[in-house]
């Protein structure tokens, strides 16, 4: 049976597990092979391109990473105006680089874009929104920024919105009677909910009133580092148990949090944080959102001054989180690679992970809740 012949379901599942086949007859084998990588389903549920200013290399990296999708975020957050005007704006940018760098990237709206991406050798771009405030209380745009090509919708950033409380709000308040609406019109035009960033009864609240599964696309696990957006046992089952993921960054997040200095994530950190979602939710529900750009970071005196100047305007907006600093860098050094996720399908394989196991984290978990979610 040829590729194309497959059911949607059955063509996602088939892409993300055929290098299981393969590798199950030499069990002895301890590596995550390159054939396994080259045939397995590689989803960053959130990452970017990179740097504006080299943007030929930077697709060049994009077409070395192996990714099948990436899904990156248009428009600026918080709550300002011309929120949507940025949103329009970014997606225009997007559409200009479909034109420029076709054989490289392709749009992904719906489950089957993501086999003809496989096929073609090119990685999908899933566009996001980090926040609503753009919908400026009218429920009806959500219909605009479907149209836009957008596929997954942020509740809310660190503070506060018109659906609900972020992370950073003291006062927990949750998702508000707007935020159900929301929820309910997101459900509606079968666009994927994203709980990153949200406060805890946000979080809880709306992943309980959607009718299908959300996802929080980029996250770590606050049993280990308590951190604002790091999410606690309860949270990421209550996301598993209704058929959600829970996507793993590879930011300080993962080693820095409340009292503690901030630090750069190094692999060991990212591997407990992996290795302890999967016990909590199982392997079906965890992935990876690393929260990075897919080329390598150069951390020299450029990059070193525009990393403080950001981290000084997010302390000035409020929205800094415990971890970040001046020279903390949104990056795990080991993998500090276009081919992250090859490295670390290495490193877990060598640590026990099966083939079966690692094709669910590295992308095969959030094809299957792409397909649950979003339109045929």
């Amino acid at each position: 049976m040829t590729l194309p012949q497959l059911s949607r379901r059955k063509a996602l599942t088939f892409a993300a597990s055929a290098a299981f086949a393969a590798s199950a007859r030499s069990a002895v084998r301890p590596a995550y092979s390159g054939s396994s990588y080259d045939n397995a389903i590689v989803i960053d549920a959130q990452g970017g391109i990179g740097d504006t200013r080299t943007l030929g290399q930077d697709f060049a990296d994009v077409r070395s990473s192996g990714l099948t999708a990436l899904s990156m975020t248009v428009g600026d957050v918080g709550n300002a105006p011309n929120r949507l005007e940025s949103i329009i704006n970014d997606v225009s940018q997007t559409d200009d680089w479909f034109q420029k760098y076709g054989d490289t990237i392709v749009p992904v709206r719906r489950p089957r874009d993501l086999i003809d991406a496989k096929r073609s050798r090119r990685t999908g771009l899933i566009l996001n929104v980090q926040d609503t405030a753009a919908l400026e209380g009218d429920v009806t745009r959500i219909s605009l920024l479907k149209s836009l090509g957008i596929r997954i919708v942020q509740l809310t950033y660190n503070k506060r919105n018109l659906c609900g409380d972020g992370c950073l709000e003291p006062g927990n308040a949750g998702l508000s009677d707007f935020g159900h609406q929301v929820v309910n019109e997101l459900n509606q035009q079968r666009l994927l909910i994203d709980l990153s960033h949200g406060g805890a009864r946000t979080i809880s609240e709306a992943a309980r009133a959607s009718k299908v599964p959300v996802a929080v696309t980029h996250t770590g696990c606050r049993a280990l580092v308590d951190n604002q957006r790091n999410l606690a046992d309860w949270q990421m089952r209550e996301i598993a148990d209704r058929g959600g993921v829970v996507g793993i960054y590879f930011i300080a997040y993962l080693r820095s949090g409340i009292g503690q200095p901030a630090l750069n994530a190094r692999r060991e950190d990212l591997i407990r944080h992996i290795e302890h979602a999967a016990n909590v939710c199982g392997e079906d529900h965890v992935g990876l959102g690393t929260d990075n750009v897919v080329p390598a970071l150069v951390i020299d005196a450029e990059a070193l001054a525009a990393q403080k100047q950001r981290y000084e305007e997010r302390v000035r907006e409020g929205v800094a989180t415990a971890g970040e600093g001046p020279d903390v860098f949104n990056y795990v050094m080991e993998y500090n690679t276009p081919r992250r996720f090859y490295t670390l399908a290495n490193d877990l394989a060598a640590a026990g992970w099966p083939a079966r196991r690692i094709d669910k984290l590295i992308g095969g978990n959030f094809a299957r809740l792409f397909s649950d979610v979003w339109e045929p």
